[in-house]
């Protein structure tokens, strides 16, 4: 007996919609015939930059906290994601695109918040208000979204990030075993900046 599905006939979903699903990530994934688990993810992580950034960054978080409401998807955009990235992006050769438009098919299409392209690595980062999880559902939407796109096949692994401003979640989509993975660890801003910025400086330099 087939097992119905989670869609809804003649209906276009779009990223965010993903978001309102409360459907567990594995049911979504498998629509598209991809598997999902949660598990500790082994990030690279890059050391070669300038020190200093960290506590630049920081020093703005620890200024911007008391002072300026952070109830917003775009202030959280603005004073805690947007600072970090220029930052990757000021110390690395990636390129960045932002609200990066991405149209698969009538279950698949949207704005990518954030993307990321070095040589032979792409990052994901979603950007969301609050709930993590339900954000999680959606950027493994843009993952699977993204595979289909690419049309790189030495790029093996994609890797994609969700964040609330102040908290930060990986994973990863494998290519070619068409398996997503979500970190069972998280990192909180300000305290985790350095791991932070250096798993994204990671990523980007493993290419």
């Amino acid at each position: 007996m087939n097992k119905k599905s989670i869609f809804k006939e003649n209906q276009k979903y779009t990223f965010s919609d993903y978001f309102e699903m409360n459907n567990p990530t594995d049911e979504i994934v498998g629509e598209f015939g991809y598997s999902y688990e949660i598990k500790t993810i082994e990030l690279p992580k890059s050391t070669d930059y300038d020190k200093n950034v960290i506590k630049n960054l920081q020093d703005i978080y620890y200024t911007v906290f008391p002072r300026i409401p952070l109830n917003s998807e775009m202030a959280k955009r603005e004073f805690l994601i947007a600072p970090l990235i220029l930052e990757v992006v000021r110390n690395s050769m990636v390129k960045i695109n932002i609200e990066y438009p991405l149209n698969i098919d009538d279950k698949l299409g949207g704005y990518l918040d954030y993307l990321l392209r070095a040589n032979q690595e792409i990052i994901v980062i979603e950007a969301k208000k609050k709930d993590i999880d339900n954000g999680f559902n959606q950027l493994a939407a843009e993952l699977i979204a993204l595979d289909k796109y690419e049309d790189n096949d030495c790029i093996e692994i994609l890797y994609g990030a969700v964040t609330l401003g102040d908290l930060w979640k990986f994973g990863t989509l494998d290519r070619n075993k068409k398996h997503i993975v979500k970190n069972i660890h998280s990192y909180i801003i300000p305290e985790h900046t350095e791991d932070v910025f250096s798993t994204l400086m990671g990523i980007i330099k493993a290419s």
